[in-house]
């Protein structure tokens, strides 16, 4: 495209120094970008700057694919931390500021034709920007939450044929789901014959997390294994009574130690010091 049938591109590369400053010490002053990117000023410039170039190459040659610069661009700002609406924030004072630089000793039809010409050019790059932005949020959501998925109810192999489910945090239905897969996976991976899930770091055992614990240990007592619940702390132990939340198929000891020393008896196996081997 030729730059004089484009007024944006040619007057963006002729005072760009002076849009970018501008943008910076007016966005530099936001509660939102002093939240995000405390005493550093050089990323805020570096991504407006990038921005800005991002627009020049735009306008120069709309046609071009930008799918790929614009998406490389949002991954930037999200990995640094910056929020949705600093973003948007960010994109409509471009606009403005170069609005206002554009309009000075311009009438109102000149103005208005310019309105237009921003509604054009810049409208659908700020909204793929934004487009990329989310897509790329949600990517790492995603990945965040397959990773928590992964260390929220880790099988540990303590011993031959023995494991145990460290519990730790509120336990809700998604969760309870995700604890049950990792547990019956977890067992016929390390042939566990007795499968220790510890409470101690769940803060409230109420009705709806005994039931996924009977279920769990029913599910654990079908592939072959034996279940223990340890961690009973005695509040957790008079809820359970106050619940009346019948236990009675399920193991229980108060510790994790003593849960250990009833696990190696079941499989034959006990705990000593080297004095009393005979």
């Amino acid at each position: 495209m030729q730059e004089s049938l484009n007024p944006l591109y040619k007057f963006i590369l002729i005072n760009k120094n002076e849009i970018l400053n501008n943008w910076v010490n007016v966005m530099e002053e936001t509660v939102l970008l002093k939240a995000s990117n405390p005493n550093n000023s050089e990323v805020i410039f570096t991504i407006y700057n990038e921005y800005i170039n991002i627009v020049v190459q735009y306008l120069q040659n709309p046609k071009e694919d930008m799918v790929s610069t614009i998406s490389d661009f949002s991954k930037k700002i999200v990995q640094i931390g910056w929020s949705l609406q600093l973003v948007s924030m960010s994109l409509i004072e471009f606009n403005k500021i170069l609005f206002d630089l554009m309009t000075i000793d311009q009438s109102d039809e000149e103005k208005m034709k310019l309105v237009f010409d921003f509604d054009k050019w810049l409208t659908p790059l700020n909204y793929e920007v934004l487009n990329q932005y989310a897509e790329s949020w949600e990517k790492i959501v995603a990945l965040q939450k397959l990773a928590l998925k992964e260390l929220s109810a880790p099988l540990i192999p303590i011993f031959d044929n023995i494991s145990v489910l460290p519990l730790v945090g509120t336990i809700d239905t998604e969760r309870a789901r995700n604890i049950m897969e990792n547990l019956l996976f977890g067992v016929v991976k390390h042939r566990s014959e007795v499968v220790l899930i510890d409470i101690t770091g769940v803060p409230i055992v109420d009705t709806m997390v005994a039931h996924h614990i009977i279920q769990a240990s029913e599910a654990v007592r079908l592939v072959g294994a034996k279940c223990l619940l340890v961690g009973i702390r005695p509040e957790i132990a008079q809820t359970i009574v106050n619940l009346e939340i019948d236990l009675r198929k399920i193991i229980t000891k108060n510790s994790l130690q003593a849960g250990i020393e009833y696990a190696l008896q079941l499989t034959n196996r006990k705990i000593v010091t080297l004095g009393d081997r005979k």
